[in-house]
């Protein structure tokens, strides 16, 4: 398959979307089933929205934020946004009003998107705030003062009478104009707008097609899970299956995804590390309840498994017990998935070996790979024939990756961002020479296999692949009157923690309430201690996004200063150093 014949991914679409007519496209609940949206019905929607936008004002160029749970309509909306030759901005259904504002804003958005009237009470106000004063609602949602609402159904019968022009004014786009900007945390808090263009992410995609070209067959099926938002789910989960024509189930929810696998019987899934081994606990929860011959057997097939993975050769009778338990144990497993996985494919963080050994020794081959925003986002990852899974792969063709003098991870190649929008000096310091400095530390093996040893950065990626900066979270704890300083933690981790340094007022009455010495290093301990200083933190997790919030708090026994090397002498935290005296401590509280 060429890519090079698509000069923007709304041409892409059309071009496949009429090869394939009334096949089912996208799949979606209703009525507690899955039903289908055909190819056709797809762009035909596609046209009128697209059409109906530029009947609201939208220009090429202009930028749409779209606030929605995954879906149909979120594929529709960024089709048809990037077919009227505008950049769509994907937020996150987790911001808050804060948030939503700073996008708007930053963005210069001129209309906004958003599916649910609960999505509507924190975008609304924003949008006022921001001067955006139109937005489309694709479920019954109210207006608010400053703001127009316009229902979904109502845009796309405005564009009805434009629709036959959509796609001349689709191909207009080129390679090199903007497609879409992914808004990701930045070291300095506030979330920086990616910019991604047309050749970009078609870059990307033809790297993946190319490199998992032994594994696709017949018409592939993908259930969809993450945010649409994220970088990752949306080349892997979104444009990359339009490319090659796939199927595309959309979850209901985390509670849902087991459900939904065995009713998708999807061949590949992306997801997070964390939604493995989230699904790894329940499956030994399950194993653990039936206990007896079949949790034996389980465990049995496990051991082997990994084993052969090793690259270790069984004997007669091992072989023999590895065949029975294929088919007493693995194809059970198998099943729960759907009985047609060809890949689950981990990415967006680091993923434990441990959780991808006990996938693949139940005989469901798991990928990691690696990638960033700024890379479209796909760097590196396995592939069937070769699986080291400690690694995240080697690069994929056309993409070339090096390690500088410092071990940092550089990226280059056609898939890179343009920059940071409204910040050349972060644009600068990312792109050097043509590579993109990732922030990350690696070292390829004697295979070429890429290795994350350490993060450059101080950016937080949590086990659902978000990124979080603890800069920001760090100002919010700081503003209570009990907390002096605060350093959160939680890399690779379901949920923030924090190591807390009391105020010293605050610290001293409540010595006296106690009648205790006034000392730090006597009271860290206090169990009475610790519930306030959460109480406190309580207060400041409610001007948090879900992500951002501390769940635990330990207190450290002397505050951050320079003379101890916890701070720098411009009076920043020394993450490393503090890490290295309450690690521990930190990681206890995971529990």
């Amino acid at each position: 398959m060429s890519y090079d014949r698509w000069p923007n991914l709304a041409t892409m679409f059309f071009d496949i979307a009429g090869r394939h007519g009334d096949r089912p496209f996208l799949w979606a609940k209703r009525d507690g089933a899955y039903r289908p949206w055909t190819w056709r019905r797809v762009a035909d929607d596609v046209r009128a929205l697209s059409a109906g936008l530029v009947e609201l004002g939208v220009e090429a160029g202009d930028r749409v934020v779209l606030v929605a749970e995954n879906g149909p309509k979120w594929a529709i909306a960024d089709l048809a946004v990037m077919a009227a030759g505008a950049v769509t901005v994907p937020a996150y259904t987790t911001n808050t009003e804060a948030l939503h504002e700073h996008v708007l804003e930053d963005s210069g958005a001129r209309l906004a998107i958003v599916s649910t009237p609960a999505l509507a009470r924190r975008l609304l106000p924003a949008c006022a705030a921001a001067g955006v004063r139109t937005v489309i609602a694709m479920d019954d949602v109210a207006a608010r003062e400053g703001v127009s609402v316009v229902p979904w159904d109502d845009a796309g019968a405005r564009g009805a009478a434009g629709a036959g022009a959509v796609e001349e004014r689709a191909g207009r786009a080129g390679r090199g104009d903007t497609a879409c900007f992914i808004y990701t945390s930045g070291t300095g808090g506030l979330p920086k707008g990616v910019v991604l263009s047309h050749g970009a992410l078609l870059s990307n995609i033809e790297s993946i097609h190319r490199a998992f070209t032994p594994l696709l067959s017949g018409v592939e099926t993908f259930l969809s899970f993450l945010p649409l938002s994220h970088a990752y789910e949306h080349t892997a989960g979104l444009c990359f299956p339009i490319s090659i024509g796939a199927e595309i189930y959309y979850a209901e929810g985390a509670d849902t995804l087991v459900a939904n696998l065995p009713e998708a019987r999807p061949t590949i899934v992306t997801c997070v590390p964390r939604l493995y081994e989230v699904m790894r606990q329940r499956i030994l929860a399950g194993v653990d309840r039936e206990g007896g011959r079949k949790k034996a057997f389980f465990e049995k097939a496990v051991a082997l498994g990994a084993r052969r993975l090793d690259g270790e050769s069984p004997g007669l009778l091992e072989r023999l017990q590895d065949r029975a338990l294929d088919k007493l144990v693995r194809d059970k497993v198998r099943g729960r998935f759907g009985g047609r996985l060809k890949a689950l494919v981990s990415g967006g963080a680091p993923l434990n070996p441990e959780v991808g050994t006990f996938f693949s020794a139940l005989g469901l081959t798991l990928l990691q790979g690696y990638g960033q925003t700024e890379a479209a986002p796909v760097v590196s990852c396995n592939l069937p024939d070769r699986i080291k899974m400690a690694t995240v792969g080697r690069p994929l063709p056309g993409v070339e990756v090096r390690i500088a003098g410092d071990g940092e991870i550089l990226v280059r190649g056609g898939l890179l961002m343009d920059g940071y929008w409204n910040n050349p000096q972060a644009t600068a310091e990312a792109l050097k020479d043509g590579w993109l400095h990732t922030g990350d530390i690696g070292a390829f093996d004697e295979d070429g296999f890429l290795s994350i040893t350490d993060r450059k950065k101080d950016l937080i990626v949590n086990s659902g692949g978000d990124n979080i900066a603890p800069q920001r979270v760090e100002g919010v704890l700081n503003l209570e009157p009990e907390i002096a300083q605060s350093m959160v933690y939680g890399d690779r981790r379901p949920h923030l923690v924090a190591l807390l340094v009391p105020d010293e007022a605050y610290l001293g009455d409540f010595a006296r309430r106690h009648g205790l010495p006034p000392r730090l290093d006597l009271l860290a301990g206090e169990d009475a201690l610790r519930a306030e200083m959460k109480a406190a933190v309580d207060r400041a997790n409610r001007r948090l996004s879900p992500i951002e919030k501390v769940k635990r708090v330990t207190v450290a026994g002397e505050p951050f200063t320079v003379d101890n090397g916890r701070m720098t002498p411009t009076l920043k935290v020394r993450r490393h150093a503090v890490k290295k005296v309450y690690g521990a401590a930190l990681e206890a509280l995971y529990g």
